[in-house]
């Protein structure tokens, strides 16, 4: 019986993945966040909806969670520029650390107003309190929608550090909420020596981890992603066994790896871009599995209010009165503070009170499921529109109809760069070999139409066509003259 029932889950899991992946495209004409859709529809599978698939372990939904936590921050801190940080560092870190304790505190207080006990309303305040960039870039980019970058910046790096603040909230809050006797400063000197502890091993793992990856030669390409993951969880594991946070050791470590020279960069971000995706496609599914929707609707009236308080009030107070000392525009500020989109974090993190015995923690549970959903509904369906009216993004570009990579143990400094010639682009008509190109520029190929056109000296660049070339940093600006509308960039 027991390869029979394995075969069920696992036909019952890859049939979730496939509808859930199919489903996807429908959060673009929606404009919400596609991994709502996944945890309504892992919901909707659960034991007491239409699939009736049992699933009720909450020790096993919090560890694979957190699996899933360590390959989704990897994933983020490795496509984090050094620029993002020069950018809008001080401002993510000031709203990741002091953003996240002003949100906690605002939604217990309203917790507390709706009748539910400061410990619990603590407890509840600090797992909602974490932003998702998952969530607000996936909408972005379903609508073609490309930000400022100043803005982009502060998002991105706001939600990769403000996952382990609201960690080490949560379960400083499940301890007052269990009656074990603490203060103020104890939980603020716990905190302050976690982060350090965090930061420390994974700049510290980054570093080893970097230099690993380049002196080692691997039997093959596919072995580089199997050891940054290595890295990844090890850095999770060294950060927490030494009482710090893994999960700001793991976002500290990928960014490391990903600002050095790694080698076969371009394959081995591919191979996190799907590990992330997987995970957090199953953490989703799991964790709507989890719930029950009697449960959850039963607390929709407190859920609705919640949620309101945090997208309307609490949210949005706690970033402009945060972000005042900063040189930002109003229309920059309003929108950080409408966009702060709730993901997988709080629903992971609510399981921690259920695990801990919290009296009232599957009410806390299905509570936090219920402000997750809601809370996203509306802030998802405006962000783009939103983005267009106050003049923080645009359009983004067509993309090009193929992608080059350059897989290599070395790490070239450039990228691939398609361009479109159009009429008002100066290379239009003119030959490849009479092209003002730098020495350290490449161009590689030329498509026309639905042909690929040899980039020979003789041959003639025409309208529409679609040209790559391999530029080096530096030159940007002299080809982008050249050769006008960018279609995209790989590599």
């Amino acid at each position: 019986m027991e390869p029979y029932a394995t075969g069920i889950w696992l036909a019952a899991a890859g049939g979730l993945l496939l509808l859930a992946g199919l489903l996807s495209p429908v959060s673009r004409r929606l404009g919400i966040p596609a991994l709502l859709i996944f945890l309504v529809l892992g919901m909707a599978a659960g034991s007491f909806g239409i699939g009736g698939i049992p699933f009720d372990d909450y020790a096993l939904a919090f560890r694979l969670g957190t699996i899933a936590l360590v390959l989704i921050l990897f994933d983020g801190g490795l496509n984090t520029a050094p620029a993002a940080l020069r950018t809008a560092g001080s401002r993510a870190l000031v709203l990741a650390t002091m953003g996240v304790v002003l949100t906690a505190g605002g939604v217990a207080g309203v917790a507390r107003l709706l009748g539910f006990s400061w410990p619990v309303a603590l407890v509840i305040g600090s797992v909602v309190s974490s932003t998702d960039a998952a969530a607000v870039f996936s909408v972005l980019r379903g609508s073609g929608m490309r930000l400022e970058a100043r803005t982009a910046a502060t998002l991105e790096v706001e939600s990769g550090l403000n996952d382990p603040v609201a960690v080490l909230l949560t379960i400083a809050a499940t301890d007052v909420a269990l009656g074990r006797h603490t203060t103020v400063w104890a939980i603020t000197l716990g905190c302050l020596l976690s982060l350090a502890v965090g930061t420390v091993a994974g700049l510290a793992c980054g570093w080893g981890g970097l230099r690993i990856l380049r002196r080692i030669q691997l039997p093959a390409t596919g072995m580089y992603p199997v050891l940054t993951v290595a890295i990844g969880f090890a850095a999770f594991g060294v950060a927490t066994l030494l009482d710090g946070s893994g999960f700001l050791a793991v976002y500290l470590t990928a960014m490391v790896i990903g600002a050095g020279s790694l080698p076969y960069r371009s394959s081995v971000r591919v191979v996190h871009d799907g590990l992330a995706w997987l995970a957090q496609l199953s953490m989703f599914l799991m964790l709507g599995l989890l719930t029950f929707p009697s449960h959850m609707w039963s607390l929709a009236d407190e859920g609705l209010i919640l949620a309101a308080a945090l997208a309307f009030v609490v949210r949005p107070l706690a970033v402009l009165l945060l972000l005042a000392p900063f040189v930002a525009s109003l229309a920059e500020r309003w929108f950080v503070a409408w966009v702060g989109l709730r993901g997988a974090v709080p629903v992971v993190l609510a399981t921690y009170p259920v695990l801990a015995r919290v009296p009232e923690g599957e009410a806390i549970f299905h509570l936090v499921f219920f402000i997750t959903l809601a809370s996203s509904l509306l802030p998802g369906a405006t962000v783009a529109a939103l983005a267009r009216r106050l003049g923080l993004g645009h359009m983004g570009d067509p993309l090009p109809r193929a992608s080059i990579e350059l897989v290599s143990r070395r790490d070239y400094p450039g990228e691939f760069v398609w361009y479109a010639v159009s009429h008002a682009s100066a290379v239009a008509g003119a030959a490849v070999r009479d092209l003002p190109l730098p020495e350290t520029c490449l161009l590689v190929l030329i498509l026309r139409r639905d042909m690929l056109v040899p980039a020979r000296g003789d041959t003639v660049l025409r309208e529409d066509d679609e040209v790559c070339v391999f530029v080096p940093a530096g030159e940007r600006p002299l080809l982008d003259l050249l050769f006008g509308a960018e279609l995209g960039s790989s590599g």
